[in-house]
């Protein structure tokens, strides 16, 4: 059985007027020549445009007439004959998107969800964690507000709050920091589990006061606390603190997956639309597997890539950690009419074909 592609199309969405870039999608449809369409997202850095011109000058035309069943054999391909282009960040995006959607496809065509064709589901149900950004600009009072919001709303399993600050600046205001992060936790109660995500934000030193702080909170795990590409300092942070230290959200291929383990990070958090779709973030498990590290995948696309994420986390034997959510705006549920929506702090992972979700075309063309 195959299934010749007959077109990729590359597409960039804004769900309302003035959208920043960051806030846009970037989506590839993929139709076969029997007319079964399957959907993909990359990264939306920078509105995912670099991902999407690799997409639409590069992978594209060699994807027409091709297997679509041949998802494995068509990301390595692409990836070397592309390799110029740098083996991360963009051309992993594309290859995320492309890959996303073949295996939409391959589901569709034999009517079965992803997460058969990967093996099978441990679960069909999964807790999650609020994911909840921008606290590098907010007071402390404003912290407080918006993270109790969230939790009453959601009821999750855990919560992470996100500094998103400035990458340029290091340490900027350490006292501040971990004032937050106490005040959170009395929110919260003791017990709650909660993780301090740092957005790449301090020193060496200033990551090991912080976490030396967060330990005394009962804090889970602590995220990026410096800069992604300084790996032996992420490892330095990691061996000197006894709190879970995690990292590679912003690693893109399973080399650099593993000279971050190598460097002493034993939770990692690739993202499956940075680092090539459901094939990559299945090699990804793999290693993990093998080194034993926990593998918690970032991802905070509520969309499509939110639920190839579920089917893939479905099949892990060794799941430590609830599923990210990061968007609960619901201001691309029209786009995606039977979009998962939180239960009692679940997501139930979809069961139709491929990833189990109808998309309005009508409604993405008419703000793409």
């Amino acid at each position: 059985m195959s299934a010749r592609i007959r077109s990729v199309e590359a597409m960039q969405v804004a769900w309302a007027p003035g959208d920043a870039p960051g806030r846009r999608s970037a989506f590839v449809r993929i139709e076969t020549e029997d007319g079964t369409v399957g959907w993909g997202e990359a990264s939306p850095m920078q509105g995912g445009l670099h991902s999407l011109g690799i997409v639409e000058r590069d992978l594209a035309p060699a994807l027409v007439g091709r297997d679509a069943f041949e998802e494995a054999v068509l990301h390595d391909e692409l990836l070397h004959r592309n390799i110029k282009l740098g083996p991360e960040g963009a051309l992993t995006g594309a290859l995320a998107a492309v890959d996303i959607a073949l295996w939409d496809i391959k589901g569709k065509t034999l009517g079965l969800p992803v997460h058969r064709l990967l093996g099978g589901a441990w679960r069909t149900e999964l807790p999650f964690y609020a994911s909840i950004g921008g606290h590098a600009a907010r007071t402390l009072d404003e912290t407080v507000r918006v993270v109790e919001a969230r939790w009453r709303k959601e009821m999750p399993s855990a919560i992470k709050i996100r500094w998103d600050g400035d990458r340029t600046r290091q340490d900027a205001d350490i006292p501040g920091d971990i004032a937050k992060a106490r005040a959170v936790r009395q929110l919260v109660g003791e017990g709650y589990p909660l993780a301090f995500d740092a957005n790449n934000g301090y020193s060496v030193g200033g990551a090991i006061r912080v976490g030396r702080a967060l330990e005394e909170l009962g804090y889970v795990w602590f995220e990026e606390p410096v800069q992604h590409y300084d790996v032996r300092g992420m490892g330095e942070v990691a061996q000197r603190l006894d709190i879970t230290v995690s990292a590679a959200e912003q690693t893109y291929t399973t080399q650099a997956l593993v000279d971050i383990i190598r460097a002493g990070v034993r939770m990692v958090q690739p993202d499956i639309v940075k680092m090539g779709g459901i094939t990559g973030l299945m090699r990804c498990a793999a290693i993990c597997h093998a080194h034993g590290v926990e593998l918690v995948p970032h991802q905070t696309q509520p969309t499509i890539a939110h639920v190839a994420n579920l089917h893939v986390l479905a099949t892990l034997m060794h799941l430590t950690k609830p599923a990210e959510y990061a968007d609960p705006s619901g201001r691309m549920d029209a786009a995606f009419p039977d979009l998962p929506k939180p239960e009692n702090g679940r997501f139930r992972v979809p069961d139709g074909p491929g990833l189990g979700l109808a998309v309005d075309e009508s409604v993405l063309r008419a703000r793409r």
